[in-house]
């Protein structure tokens, strides 16, 4: 058998009606949904062009206007002129001047003159042309040991400075000058104060932040005068936490 229903109360917070935005007032303009409380003016609607009642005019426009100026004769008044551009120059001939003239390049056509030729490119070897030309012979080198006709001279080979056997070999494997290093002269003499760098000492004192003088805001200390009430904002609370009652009355 199912178990009855439990009656539960209502909670106000959850019926919640629309807000002021979805209320809307009827519009003062136009016929139709008009707000009844209001005047409305007079609304007149656009129709359609009706044809026209009187005989259609076949007369040209304002633009076929003719100018008073033209007659049958032709166009009457003072004359007019147009402004074009400027033509360019033409171009004298240039006469050359005496120096242009080379009389001495003009052949002498009844004078005898000496042969003149041209010349033409190289002809191309034959086959059969192939003996070396004498630039491509060259006679032995007299340099050297290696000349078989010719008598040479004594030839003698550098080789690199022997270490051992040589005039500059150290036997005694003596030490140079430059390999002795200078003693200080505090060893041998009076020597001199020597004093050491140390880090610098600081004089005790308290190490905290002090604040400065911009740091400090008379202007709103508040507690020896009088000030306007302040509000703090609070936390919102949920529409569900029932309030506090206290007194309650015997019923």
């Amino acid at each position: 058998m199912a178990a009855p229903a439990v009656a539960r109360p209502t909670i106000a917070a959850k019926e919640r009606g629309p807000g002021p935005a979805r209320y809307s007032l009827p519009g003062t303009t136009g016929r139709v949904g008009h707000d009844k409380t209001k005047k409305a003016s007079p609304s007149y609607s656009f129709g359609l062009k009706t044809g026209s009642i009187f005989v259609k005019s076949t007369t040209p426009g304002p633009c076929h206007l003719v100018s008073p100026s033209y007659t049958r004769r032709g166009k009457e008044g003072n004359p007019q002129y147009s402004l074009a551009g400027r033509h360019k120059d033409l171009a004298p001939f240039l006469t050359p001047s005496p120096n242009r003239y080379a009389a001495e390049k003009v052949p002498m056509l009844r004078e005898k003159s000496s042969p003149a030729f041209s010349m033409g490119s190289r002809s191309l070897y034959r086959r059969a042309d192939s003996t070396p030309a004498p630039s491509a012979y060259t006679l032995p080198k007299l340099l050297g040991d290696k000349i078989t006709g010719k008598v040479s001279s004594a030839a003698y080979s550098m080789r690199a400075r022997p270490k051992v056997g040589g005039f500059d070999e150290d036997l005694a494997r003596t030490p140079a000058p430059c390999t002795y290093t200078k003693p200080e002269s505090g060893r041998y003499m009076r020597a001199p104060p020597h004093y050491s760098m140390q880090g610098r000492q600081f004089m005790p004192g308290d190490s905290t932040m002090k604040p400065g003088p911009g740091q400090h805001c008379p202007e709103k200390v508040m507690i020896t005068s009088r000030s306007a009430p302040c509000y703090s904002m609070g936390t919102k609370h949920s529409d569900y936490v029932c309030p506090l009652i206290i007194d309650v009355g015997d019923e």
